[in-house]
């Protein structure tokens, strides 16, 4: 492996201290799991600092990060290079023969490639530009080395489209944990301390461990720090005794005025108002100031962005004590301060109720899925019972024979959607999860068959199971497997035109970067895949999107033409994803569909 060196180096950018710990350690978790879940041997987040390019996130090999962690990317040769990029959406995919190899920068990967034109070039590249909300380039996600040596497909491309969101947000968020650690760095002694205050999570106790600060900082006799409340946040102060109300919304009139100007209001009698102050307003605030005992205020507003949150209110008795311009500049930049730590705190607020409200709706949708089924299952019992009874009666009418066939079928079609809901409710309920172990996969293959035996003959179709001789050991459980695969399987039955052919083959796995690559002996797998494939109809890339969403049925009116509730493949997604595995389909319209299912053949390994 190699790396060409820059002809001209930028300053060296330290990744260590950049921004904070958590923001790095989110950034290198993306890069972790960006290269372990696609299957990449490298994967690096690089953010834009002094018109280059510095990587902050790195999973790869020794040799890798010693090599890339010197290497500052020229932003303009990260340009040219997207402007002659293949479009793959979140990803820009340059391929080599398109490459200015004779001014490389990059590290390159040492392997020989493929002829094949799927095959990885050692001078390829695949990059991700991440920008900020308002366009700017923050910085680039890029992948290297694939572990199959090919360009990723699509499923790789649709986890790579996640990740690149992913990480994009969190390099936005890097970079503005950088933004105000670098304020802390600069300010003086006292905003010091108050912005180390106001970076606590309680925004309560950040704005009490203020007022110290600030009265000793900036000269003051007393200091009123107040927040103003919104839809999901209530109002904050730190003061020690209220101000009259008309008092406040007078102040707050000031404030919202002072932060569109982004300026400060200095309230004494002996100096000239703000021209933005309203002569009315500014008599009065003063008159206010006296009436408590002060000769001289500063209005200082508190905001992010083009909102003002709040409003700080520094107050003085000494008459000859002016407010100089660098405590009017010094008290804007802490309630700029004051107002990213409110904001923070109040984006945190949301976020909480969101993952609450997100929590609740899922328990109240699990809840209700069960008392629903359980509540339809009684009635739908008694329904099919007397349908039965009234059915034994002997010479009853064509016409009514008819009547109870068709109620008999309906009610069988809603047996079956209940019995779904009811198994997504079990399953959506940690405390109901059926218990995994090791178990042999056969049976589940041979009722999922048995089963689809008499609708295969009916329909003309051909079953055919191709699995190693002898047991096949998964980790799993046996009522789980059935339903997966008898889902699948009768969903390929449905769609299967006469005289087709379902297959199921089953082949043992020892996937890994340092070991040969495909099947291998049952005893020697760690994962084993099973494949159902039909020659049906097909699905089209934008329902595959959907595929295991609850409910969906496809947009295909042949499929539509078939019965079905659209939980059979949601069910055998969550029955999947409980056992640590993965579902994929590979499919195109009129050329028929495979599902795989990848399980493991052990227990999933655990932490002392």
């Amino acid at each position: 492996m190699s790396v060409r060196p820059l002809a001209q180096q930028t300053p060296r950018f330290d990744a260590s201290s950049w921004a904070d710990a958590s923001a790095r350690a989110t950034l290198q978790l993306i890069a972790e799991s960006v290269a372990q879940m696609v299957g990449f041997e490298v994967a690096n987040i690089s953010a834009v600092k002094d018109g280059a390019l510095a990587s902050v996130a790195l999973e790869g090999g020794d040799e890798v990060r010693e090599a890339m962690a010197q290497m500052r990317t020229p932003l303009d040769n990260v340009l040219n290079e997207l402007a002659l990029a293949e479009d793959w959406g979140r990803f820009k995919f340059v391929p080599h023969h398109l490459m200015d190899l004779e001014d490389d920068y990059r590290w390159i990967p040492d392997f020989v490639p493929g002829d094949g034109p799927e095959d990885w070039h050692p001078h390829d590249a695949l990059l991700a530009p991440l920008y900020s909300e308002d366009g700017r380039l923050l910085g680039l996600l890029s992948i290297d080395l694939p572990l199959t040596r090919r360009r990723p497909d699509a499923t790789q491309r649709g986890l790579l489209e996640r990740y690149a969101a992913q990480a994009e947000r969190a390099l936005q968020n890097a970079f503005d944990r950088d933004a105000l650690a670098g304020r802390l760095r600069l300010a003086e002694a006292a905003r010091q301390v108050v912005r180390f205050a106001v970076s606590q999570p309680d925004i309560e106790t950040a704005l009490h461990e203020c007022r110290p600060a600030l009265l000793e900082g900036f000269r003051a006799d007393d200091v009123t720090i107040r927040t103003y409340a919104d839809q999901l946040v209530g109002s904050s102060v730190a003061a020690p005794k209220p101000l009259p109300e008309s008092m406040r919304r007078l102040l707050q009139d000031l404030a919202i005025t002072c932060w569109e100007r982004q300026q400060v209001a200095v309230l004494h009698p002996g100096r000239q108002r703000r021209q933005f102050l309203d002569p009315e307003n500014h008599e009065q605030a003063l008159a206010g100031l006296t009436s408590l005992g002060h000769a001289s205020g500063m209005l200082v507003p508190i905001g992010a962005g083009q909102q003002c949150l709040g409003h700080l209110v520094m107050l003085r008795s000494d008459p000859d004590l002016l407010w100089t311009a660098d405590e009017r500049s010094g008290a804007l930049e802490v309630a700029r301060d004051i107002g990213h730590a409110v904001q923070a705190s109040r984006n945190l607020v949301r976020e909480q109720r969101l993952v609450s409200d997100l929590r609740e709706l899922d328990t109240y949708k699990t809840q209700l899925l069960s008392t629903v089924s359980h509540e339809l299952k009684n009635p739908l019992g008694a329904i099919a019972g007397h349908l039965e009874l009234v059915a034994s009666t002997p010479d009853l009418p064509e016409d009514t024979q008819f009547s109870l066939g068709a109620m008999g079928r309906a009610t069988e079609r809603i047996t079956r959607v209940v019995d779904d809901l009811l198994a997504l409710a079990k399953l959506e309920d940690p405390d109901t999860r059926e218990v995994a172990t090791v178990t042999d996969l056969r049976p589940a293959l041979d009722a999922s068959l048995d089963g689809s035996q008499f609708e295969a003959e009916r329909r003309g179709l051909g079953l055919r199971l191709s699995a190693p001789e002898g047991p096949l050991p998964v980790w799993a459980d046996d009522h789980g497997l059935e339903r997966i695969f008898t889902n699948l399987v009768s969903n390929a039955v449905k769609y299967t035109e006469r005289g087709g052919t379902v297959t199921i083959e089953v082949t043992y796995l020892r996937p890994g970067p340092d070991v040969a690559q495909g099947p291998v002996d049952v005893g020697e797998a760690t994962e084993v895949e099973v494949a159902v494939r039909d020659e049906g109809i097909g699905i089209s890339t934008d329902d595959q999107a959907r595929l295991f969403t609850e409910f969906f049925r496809s947009t295909n009116p042949a499929a539509l033409a078939q019965p079905g509730t659209g939980l059979g493949l949601a069910i055998s997604a969550r029955i999947v994803d409980g056992l640590d595995g993965r579902i994929t389909v590979d499919s195109a319209l009129g050329e028929g569909s495979t599902f795989r299912v990848h399980l493991r053949t052990a227990a999933p390994a655990t932490a002392d």
